[in-house]
């Protein structure tokens, strides 16, 4: 068992991320195993936990994954650690919008059967911290809050007054972080700037992290309070576990059969290949590159897991420095990230993107997300790119934030016509069009739309997936490169 908790706050800004980055760190300078976690489909808070810890930030989505995969996929991220901490989501009890508590960070509590400290912005306020402290407790009996710890605290009699009213609703204060010690973390318009583009800076934001937990908190008292969690049960998930993935209640994470019968495209509901489920295919390994560097730096952990557990090798390259693709690319997959940023350097890269349309344009299977759909368009802010899709892309003035529930529109591949898959879009640019004569999905919810391009072997859109829900869809793409 894992000791464990989750670090979470009354709102967005009380200072979730600065203090579970930091306990992190000043953990992990102790000499422990910690392993870092975030609510949520956030891609940039785990490249900080990555620091703090030397292990792959994990992300825990009831949405995405489904409640029933919470637990085992955090026990595989988990797995060898001593402690483990989970930064929370926006506000405690803020989930999916319509869906109640799903996808909120008390309901990753619950399912984790972890204890929640509460950073609470003290800034403004004295003794109403209690009312707001004592609110956040008994909202939810099976959410246990077993400390707070204050931020933003002025001065001594601040933090006295602060101290006093706390106690008299029975929760231990661990941890008094003063207003005066600010962490530089700079932001732009989708939040923190990712670790991969300030990487010296990132590092030694996160050791200031560290040091002001380690003197504002106490971290004995927060170990003990982690080694508190109940017992999870269960077996962790497992890229190589080719067994069905359990649904989500209402069933749109469809899970998939433990043997494959030939129907639809002729590949199976998701395309496993053909054979038994289980079986070593006898073929040489497949390469996978996978788009990475500043300009492309969002992708989940279990993603890159899955590809090789399918039987391929793995390369990143980065498409800002990389004049070629890796040597024997059968298959190519571009994540999200900053392309925007980056736009005049990866149109200056013509040998790369020369190479990445030859590929999309020999029938090669090419997985874009987001960032990997601007770069696949004709141009992006009228700078040249790889001109895959017959779109141009632009930034636009608002952002467009939120989970989706979708179906696959047409045969691509990375599932058959049918497909039901929840994604989450997270970006401030526009693609003219927004959908190819075939789409890759058709949106129905929080509206009806049609949205991506699916073309030859090309699968571009803005949704972002998370695979462990649907791991036919490594397996399918691993498939497809190989012939």
């Amino acid at each position: 068992m894992v000791a464990r908790l989750v670090v979470a706050a009354p709102s967005s800004g009380s200072g979730k991320t600065t203090v579970a980055t930091g306990l992190m760190a000043a953990l992990a300078a102790t000499g422990l195993a910690v392993s870092g976690h975030k609510v949520g489909p956030d891609y940039i808070d785990p490249g900080y936990h990555a620091l703090a810890t030397g292990r792959p930030g994990r992300n825990l989505d009831a949405y995405l994954c489904g409640p029933e995969l919470m637990a085992p996929l955090f026990a595989h991220g988990a797995a060898g650690a001593d402690v483990a901490v989970v930064e929370g989501v926006m506000g405690l009890y803020d989930g999916a919008a319509g869906a109640g508590e799903l996808a909120s960070t008390a309901q990753i509590a619950k399912l984790l059967r972890a204890p929640v400290v509460l950073v609470v912005d003290a800034s403004s306020q004295s003794r109403s911290v209690a009312a707001l402290v004592h609110g956040f407790v008994s909202w939810d009996p099976k959410v246990r809050i077993g400390g707070v710890i204050l931020n933003k605290v002025g001065s001594d009699r601040h933090e006295a007054l602060l101290r006093e009213a706390v106690d008299d609703v029975g929760v231990p204060v661990l941890g008094v972080l003063r207003r005066a010690a600010p962490v530089e973390t700079p932001s732009r318009h989708l939040g923190l700037v990712p670790v991969a583009e300030r990487r010296g800076d990132a590092v030694a934001a996160v050791a200031a992290m560290g040091e002001l937990v380690r003197r504002g908190c106490d971290l004995a008292a927060l170990l003990a309070l982690a080694h508190g969690a109940s017992d999870l049960g269960g077996e962790p998930w497992t890229p190589y576990g080719l067994r069905p993935c359990p649904p989500s209640p209402d069933g749109l994470n469809s899970p998939a059969p433990p043997a494959i019968e030939a129907r639809g495209s002729g590949d199976g509901a998701l395309g496993y290949g053909t054979g038994r489920v289980g079986e070593e295919p006898r073929r040489r390994r497949p390469v996978v590159a996978v788009a990475g560097g500043p300009a492309f730096t969002f992708s989940y952990a279990e993603h890159a897991e899955l590809l090789t557990a399918a039987g391929a090798d793995v390369v990143t390259f980065d498409p800002l420095r990389d004049t070629q693709l890796p040597d024997g690319t059968d298959g190519l997959v571009i994540g999200g990230g900053f392309p925007e940023v980056y736009a005049p350097e990866l149109s200056a890269n013509e040998p790369l993107r020369q190479a990445v349309g030859e590929l999309a344009r020999s029938g090669a299977p090419v997985a874009a997300e987001c960032a990997g759909l601007l770069y696949l368009a004709r141009s992006l802010d009228r700078q040249k790119m790889c001109g895959v899709l017959d779109a141009e892309a632009r930034m636009g003035a608002a952002l467009t934030l939120g989970y989706r529930d979708a179906v696959a529109v047409s045969d691509s591949a990375l599932a058959v016509a049918g497909t039901r898959l929840r994604g989450h879009e997270f970006h401030r640019t526009v693609v003219e069009p927004g959908a190819g004569p075939a789409a890759a999905w058709g949106m129905h919810r929080p509206e009806r739309r049609l949205e991506g391009f699916v073309q030859q072997g090309v699968h571009a859109s803005y949704l972002h997936t998370h695979w462990a829900a649907e791991p036919g869809i490594a397996r399918r793409f691993v498939e497809r490169c190989t012939r």
